[in-house]
């Protein structure tokens, strides 16, 4: 007679609960200090084909005679080789403790998890503020629409449509390229006009024409394994941040106000596609980008907030000393012609400063606590030495976060490994 657990109902009840529950087992392992006593536990990982994926002594108190592990393996509680397993381990334990899941905030822990995060904009594409310069053009607003709808219907993993741009989005592109070149060539770190000269070449940037975002994609891709996703409008910090462990960078499609070419009141494409992108074609720069991106996963609140303004210092607004001189390196300076003079300009007095604005050693611990302004130019900007600095010192700092659980991302199944077990928060639209 078959035991009730080989049933095939049964069987699938188990299988929806494993989609459910993370795949590991965390143990505190109380051990004799004695010679051999660390072997005649491990033994029992071999004998009963447990996998460990994490293991780490504990101090122990004062004038104890043994020391702990803290120890994550693979398997699950009510399986019967684990039970078997944990049953045997805690004979030559002084004593053993299984641990609860550790519960986070929700985040991806596939690719295709994305699309769960990728349509929790904050504000809509279509949806303008009444100060907006478009907000009374009803065919832009239609416009922004079409591309919003792009954009949430698009699922990982699939083409990114192909956007036939209009004449009057050309012309404002053109207007903004135009503009940014000349600075480029004084104020843009190196890397950046090394890449931007190979899209120029291979991804169809020009003054003439705006490039198709999967073509980008492709060449990211080739060089860094990053790659660009369709947004209709801004992301929390958190999704957006969560999508950089992945090499996923969230892209707007939509283009700023004809009549106000210069001007863009929210990031639009010639910031992502102008700003960003180039920049992610760095290894360096791309390693550092999914170094706060893993940070995420899971962090508190308050981490996010900090992680979130060590991305703005760094990727959006960060600056580095190249032969002498201050070049930029972030997207929000790169894609304005105003900030470029004025965050980079060669006229600054000695010192680093001036009544406007101040030029700080860059320091993620100081940048994590620094306030910042979103509509007008930075008063103060972080500098460092170069790209590795930033990618060194923000590596440091994320392994000195009280982080959950410590995450890699494995590229070739777009899957988020993590050290330990952990339970997911449910969000309102997971």
């Amino acid at each position: 007679m078959r035991g009730l657990s080989s049933t095939p109902v049964i069987q699938r009840a188990l299988s929806v609960v494993r989609e459910a529950k993370e795949p590991r087992v965390s143990i505190l392992a109380e051990i004799n200090d004695k010679t051999g006593s660390l072997h005649d536990v491990l033994r029992y990982f071999w004998k009963y084909d447990i996998n460990i994926t994490h293991i780490e002594s504990r101090p122990s108190p004062k004038g104890c005679d043994c020391f702990k592990f803290y120890i994550d393996f693979d398997g699950y509680v009510g399986e019967l080789n684990t039970d078997k397993f944990l049953a045997e381990l805690n004979k030559v334990c002084r004593n053993l403790l299984v641990l609860d899941q550790k519960e986070v905030p929700w985040f991806p822990r596939k690719r295709d998890e994305l699309d769960v995060i990728a349509n929790r904009v904050l504000d809509a594409g279509k949806d303008l503020e009444s100060d907006h310069p478009g907000f009374h053009d009803k065919v832009y607003r239609a416009r922004r629409a079409e591309l919003a709808d792009i954009a949430v219907n698009f699922k990982q993993g699939e083409s990114i449509p192909f956007i036939k741009y209009t004449p009057e989005e050309l012309s404002v592109w053109a207007a903004v390229y135009d503009r940014l070149s000349a600075l480029h060539d004084r104020y843009a770190c190196s890397e950046y006009l090394e890449t931007l000269r190979l899209m120029e070449a291979h991804c169809g940037y020009s003054r003439t024409s705006i490039p198709q975002a999967q073509d980008i994609s492709n060449f990211l891709m080739e060089k860094t394994g990053f790659s660009l996703r369709p947004v209709a409008g801004l992301l929390s910090s958190r999704d957006f941040l969560n999508g950089l462990a992945f090499r996923v960078f969230f892209s707007t499609q939509y283009i700023r106000h004809h009549s106000k070419p210069l001007y863009t009141p929210e990031p639009d494409i010639c910031h992502e596609l102008i700003g960003h992108a180039p920049m992610f074609a760095d290894p360096v720069f791309a390693d550092f980008s999914q170094e706060i991106g893993l940070a995420s996963l899971g962090a508190t609140d308050e981490e996010i907030v900090k992680l979130a303004s060590c991305y703005w210092f760094s990727v959006e607004f960060g600056l580095i000393r190249e032969k002498g001189q201050i070049k930029a390196f972030g997207a929000g300076i790169l894609s304005s012609f105003g900030e470029l003079e004025y965050s980079c300009s060669p006229t600054r007095p000695a010192g680093g400063s001036n009544e406007r604005s101040k030029l700080v050693p860059w320091d993620p611990n100081v940048a994590s606590v620094t306030k910042y302004p979103i509509t007008t130019y930075q008063p103060t900007y972080f500098v460092a030495e170069s790209l590795n600095d930033v990618k060194v010192t923000m590596r440091k700092y994320c392994e000195d976060l009280a982080r959950p659980f410590h995450a890699r991302y494995n590229p070739l199944n777009g899957h988020i490994w993590v050290d330990r077990a952990i339970s997911r928060k449910p969000c309102a639209t997971n």
